[in-house]
């Protein structure tokens, strides 16, 4: 399990620590990709459904809550126990049954796009390839200082947009696939969902005992 929410959370890192812009056009230059931005920037409040796809087969499914800036939760289904939280300024996951615990800057995360306040897609984070098919439209993101590192392919529904998930690809080539069911936004979330809610790490690492 370890491997799988170290492709998660961490495998995009340096495409999402990027810092300011610093180069113009590249948005305007993909098809699609000023929409994307404007939709994701007009986001306050979102929850899902999630199927997520790891590396080794397996597919596990939860609930996704984002309130922007720099809010998230992944709530995975019984039986698994794995909790991601994001509060604002560092992300939290635990899972008791696994003896995971782990803390991590939000700039490091994959999801991190969702989140972000303001999102830009330009400068150093890029739109390197925009591609539209049945009613959707796939943005592949990428650093543009350094490509190499990771990409990440959003998902978006058209006519009216809406996020349909994501596919991150580490440097190894490996996948980690979420899809979204049931997206609703505007509505109220409650400030709990956002906090770390779970044992002290002391207790998780020992498997709750």
């Amino acid at each position: 399990m370890r491997n799988l929410l170290a492709a998660l959370l961490l495998s995009f890192s340096a495409l999402l620590a990027a810092g300011p812009a610093n180069a113009q056009g590249q948005t305007a230059s993909q098809p699609g990709a000023a929409e994307a931005e404007k939709y994701i920037n007009s986001i306050r409040t979102l929850k899902a459904r999630f199927v997520q796809s790891n590396p080794n087969g397996s597919v596990v499914q939860g609930t996704l809550y984002v309130r922007r800036p720099g809010r998230m939760r992944f709530e995975y289904d019984p039986p698994s126990q794995l909790k991601i939280v994001a509060d604002g300024s560092q992300v939290t996951m635990w899972d008791i049954a696994n003896k995971d615990f782990g803390q991590w800057p939000i700039g490091w995360t994959a999801a991190s796009f969702l989140v972000k306040e303001p999102l830009s897609l330009s400068g150093d984070l890029q739109v390197e390839k925009s591609e539209r098919s049945d009613g959707m439209l796939h943005l592949t993101l990428s650093q543009a200082k350094k490509p190499q590192e990771g990409k990440v392919i959003v998902r978006l529904g058209e006519n009216p947009m809406v996020l349909r998930g994501w596919t991150i690809i580490d440097n190894r080539g490996n996948h980690v696939n979420v899809s979204l069911q049931d997206v609703q936004a505007g509505m109220q979330l409650a400030d709990q969902l956002f906090k770390f809610d779970g044992p002290d790490a002391s207790i998780i690492r020992r498997g709750g005992n």
